[in-house]
């Protein structure tokens, strides 16, 4: 997609950080656009931002929880005038914990809002977005959709499955002159770190600065992979050579991964026992009384 002027885009995710970024980066290049969020004063701070741009915006509010709404969304960019030519799936949470103590109602949000939600929204504008001869879909995705780390599986989980997703539409659709990218960034100095769900065992901290990028750097990203039709992006140092030790160097890579293994076993034996002590009622864990025979 050469000229971006004059197309309209359906940013999710677009109150904040890097949704906020890409409507940014494409008004600049004269993208019309469609806004959606589930937050409306942070949509409402994006559309003022975008005020001094020659661009229309409209504003959608939904929850990627639910199905309904993500179906609401759909007909609403298709009610747009023209619809839309680009559709860039944004919205994620991320949770940070180990995995045994994840309750079941968190692996369902992570999948939800990370997986089930942009492959809902994309498989309903499908038909929209075929009937344009010039249009892309991009997914927001992340390096841990390439490369499986600790503490973050419900989120390599859902990531892995939305590189898959795009992957397999760009070799599906790909041939009939639809532009599909995964951008798969690294650390980004967003708020999903201080939003990230977690159990309660996990201290939140943000990531050293020198291993993020911005969201700004992101949107470049986006937008330049739009205009060459990139499959794939992998961007931000750290990212790039995580992944690049991935792919030629597996070895090294779980070998650094698994430092540690022994100390890491006995913390978690020495966590299991004590959870097993809890779960013993005080009348139990009292010593037993001997009669004398």
């Amino acid at each position: 997609m050469k000229n971006l002027q004059g197309k309209r885009a359906l940013v999710t995710g677009s109150a904040s950080g890097i949704g906020r970024a890409i409507a940014l980066e494409l008004a600049g290049c004269g993208t019309h656009l469609a806004l959606a969020d589930r937050d409306p004063v942070g949509l409402a701070q994006t559309v003022d931002l975008l005020r001094a741009c020659d661009v229309e915006v409209e504003t959608f509010e939904y929850d990627a929880l639910r199905p309904d709404e993500v179906v609401a969304l759909a007909r609403f960019a298709e009610r747009l005038p023209g619809g839309i030519d680009i559709l860039i799936n944004n919205a994620g949470i991320t949770y940070r914990g180990p995995t045994d103590r994840m309750d079941a109602e968190h692996w369902e949000r992570m999948l939800d809002v990370n997986l089930y939600a942009p492959v809902r929204l994309t498989h309903e504008l499908l038909p929209t977005l075929l009937n344009h001869r010039d249009v892309h879909l991009l997914n927001v995705c992340s390096v841990l959709g390439l490369v499986g780390l600790p503490k973050v599986c419900a989120y390599n989980t859902a990531k892995f499955g939305l590189v898959g997703f795009t992957e397999s539409l760009r070799s599906e659709y790909g041939p009939q002159g639809v532009g599909v990218t995964a951008l798969c960034p690294g650390l980004v100095r967003t708020n999903l770190f201080n939003a990230a769900i977690s159990n309660g065992h996990e201290r939140r901290k943000d990531p050293p600065r020198w291993a993020t990028t911005t969201p700004q750097r992101v949107a470049r990203a986006a937008v330049k992979a739009i205009r060459r039709n990139r499959g794939m992006v992998v961007m931000e140092p750290v990212a790039r050579v995580t992944y690049a030790a991935k792919r030629f160097v597996p070895g090294l890579l779980d070998f650094a991964l698994q430092l540690g293994r022994r100390r890491q076993t006995e913390k978690r034996l020495a966590y299991w026992q004590s959870r097993q002590v809890e779960s013993i009622s005080p009348s139990e864990q009292a010593s037993p009384v001997r009669h004398a025979a």
